[in-house]
């Protein structure tokens, strides 16, 4: 790399001062929002008798769409605090009277929210849709593997709807001792399979449980006749209860860009307001990474701009916190109002685009006050 394109050292430490502050908080913030959106895949995967890896797995499928969230959230507090350090430690008082000016210091805060901006759309173009898809197909596995759910041993197991299974014995190769299955769809002939031994198959036809030596119970005339079947061997079909919907629709979120803005349907959609919300959620992921720029000014404006008045200097830290916290809200909000009203789409990029024009004109400082001089003019000199 040429030697002038390089960025100068105070840059390079800049840079670096910003970058553990950012991964830190950007590790908190994900950490504490990924355990409270896996505790509800926590259920799903014990009940249907998965594996702690297959939580893992799902876990991960979620993580994209979380950092979506977090990225440019997580960038703020990084950099706020990273400056803070700077100029508690009057390391910024120093940069200055070396000559390292307010634009030389926003390089490189620039440049990591030009890294974290990256990251934001490539979670959101790519990643997002691609685990949520994969997700999505990984649930209706397991909610299809009714077998994984009734391996578990002296336990009532309801895998589906109108199906409770009880075994009472499961053995390490894989044989079951003690089952009993009971048909509940039909609620005025219900029917209960008792079998003293069993096992789990998988057949190129699906889920089968073949159980041995036991009896069919299915009780006639709303209970008031009981017929019983004895067997040897019966197979139970078990794939009547996945219930597997493969060609569901794609929701929102587990579309890409192309297929928001130009979405193809087998069947005509039942929400008549279906392209609107495609088209909100295809425009808010172009318009959510640009509040890293937003949010870099802001926190440039917080730390170098304004009296250094200990007081004042909380007071501006406490007002930037709040005004990005309030920018993010509100730009959630026109993602919703463009969902119902398509000519309100442009609010997405004008919320962050208005906040960086204010964080821009704070850090110009005497910016408006010069303005309102000249166009008093020079005051009346005073009488001598």
């Amino acid at each position: 790399m040429p030697a002038n394109a390089r960025l100068p050292r105070l840059s390079n430490y800049v840079l670096r001062q910003l970058v553990g502050p950012i991964a830190l908080f950007g590790f908190l913030l994900t950490g504490v929002v990924w355990l409270s959106q896996s505790l509800r895949l926590l259920d799903l995967v014990i009940n249907r008798g998965q594996s702690a890896p297959t939580f893992i797995y799902l876990t991960l499928l979620v993580l994209p769409s979380l950092l979506v969230i977090i990225l440019p959230i997580a960038f703020f507090a990084g950099a706020l605090y990273g400056l803070h350090r700077l100029n508690a430690d009057s390391e910024l008082v120093v940069m200055q009277a070396s000559g390292f000016s307010r634009f030389q210091l926003g390089v490189p805060v620039m440049i990591a929210a030009v890294i974290v901006m990256a990251l934001t759309y490539l979670c959101s173009l790519y990643l997002m849709p691609l685990g949520q898809r994969t997700m999505r197909m990984a649930v209706l596995d397991i909610r299809a593997d009714i077998g994984a759910a009734m391996l578990s041993e002296g336990a009532f197991n309801t895998p589906a709807d109108g199906l409770t299974v009880f075994i009472r014995e499961l053995a390490p190769d894989g044989h079951i001792r003690g089952i009993l299955v009971h048909d509940n769809r039909d609620a005025k002939r219900p029917t209960t399979y008792i079998a003293e031994s069993g096992v789990l198959a998988q057949t190129s036809a699906g889920g089968r449980l073949i159980m041995m030596d036991g009896t069919i119970e299915q009780a006639n005339g709303n209970g008031a006749q009981l017929s019983v079947l004895k067997f040897n061997r019966y197979v139970f079909d078990l794939d009547q209860f996945s219930g597997q919907q493969r060609e569901s629709q794609l929701e929102a979120s587990d579309r890409y860009l192309s297929e928001l803005f130009w979405p193809q349907f087998k069947t005509p959609p039942k929400n008549r307001n279906l392209i609107n919300i495609f088209l909100a959620e295809g425009n808010n992921r172009l318009a959510a990474p640009l509040y890293c720029i937003t949010f870099a000014l802001l926190a440039l404006a917080a730390v170098t701009g304004g009296r250094r008045q200990r007081g004042a200097y909380a007071l501006r830290l406490t007002v930037a916190a709040m005004f990005a916290a309030a920018l993010r809200i509100v730009g959630y909000g026109a993602q919703s109002m463009a969902a119902r009203n398509p000519s309100l789409l442009f609010l997405l990029y004008f919320i962050p685009i208005i906040g960086a024009a204010l964080a821009l004109i704070d850090l110009q400082g005497t910016l408006l006050p010069r303005l309102m001089e000249r166009l008093r003019g020079p005051a009346p000199l005073a009488p001598a």
